[in-house]
Order: C-alpha cells, then structure tokens, then sequence
C-alpha cells in the first residue's frame, strides 16, 4: 500500500473541518441564544434597550443567519464574515461594561436621551447584569470562530 496523497497546501484534512463545523454550530448556538435573551428582556420583561444594546444588537442578530448560511455546506470563509461583526459587538459590550463598572468617567456617556446606558435593570449573584452578558456571549463567540479558523486550516 503507498501512502495518502499530500493535501495541497491550505487544505484542511476532514476531521479539522468536522471540529471547525462543530465550532462555527457553538458560535451559532450562542448567538441564538444571545439573540432570544435580548428579545425576551425587551418584549417579555418589557425593559428598554439603551443605545450601546441597539448596537450590540445590530451586530448580534445577523449572525443568526449568517453563521447557518456557512454551515450548510460547510464554508470555513464563514469567518471572515462573522468575525467582524463579533469584533465590532465585543467593542461596544467592553466599553458598556467598563461604562457601567464606573471606569469610564460621566463626561463620555453615550446615552444621554432614553434609557441611561450605565443603569443596571438586572442584576444576578450581585455581579451579573446584562452588558456582562453581551460581553461573555461575544468573547465566546470570537474565541470559537477564532479556533475555527485554525481548525480549518489543518
């Protein structure tokens, strides 16, 4: 028996594309359910969106329908479309965070008609609220595309 042919440079071997399509599925995972607590804080519980969640918002909801349009069939250029739109929501959720922590001073406050940005309508375990959220569902989601692309370039 003579050994499997090189893949040609850039290729991934299948099992690396499994483990990407597994990653890209968990970063839609995670935006779907980003995007329904987002829907359901507002049209449920009826609290208002502050400006910093409209564009953390804007920059969420596509991904629900853009990751699956890369995972059927699987395209690993899935990233190249998704992550910015991650990056440019973890930007807003990082300053929301620090903005509601009190380490970005008064002066620089974004939202000043509406629903203050730095208010705190939910709070769980003392130290939960929803930017802390939005962060953790972005970073997530930039850690799993970020491993996909490299899975997928095995």
């Amino acid at each position: 028996m003579s050994a499997p042919a090189p893949l040609p440079r850039g290729e991934a071997t299948p099992g690396a594309l499994d483990a990407a399509w597994l990653l890209v599925f968990a970063c839609w995972l995670v935006a779907a359910l980003a995007t329904l607590g987002a829907l359901f804080f507002s049209e449920v519980m009826e609290l208002p969106p502050c400006v910093l969640c409209w564009y953390q918002r804007i920059a969420m909801f596509p991904l629900v329908i853009l990751l699956p349009m890369g995972l059927f069939p699987f395209d690993p250029r899935v990233v190249r479309y998704a992550l910015p739109l991650v990056l440019a929501g973890w930007g807003i959720s990082v300053f929301q965070v620090l903005l509601v922590a009190g380490v970005i001073p008064e002066a620089i406050r974004p939202c000043t008609k509406g629903v203050p940005c730095s208010e705190v309508q939910i709070e769980w375990l003392g130290f939960v609220n929803i930017p802390l959220l939005s962060f953790l569902a972005f970073t997530t989601m930039a850690a799993l595309l970020a491993a996909a692309h490299f899975r997928s370039k095995r």
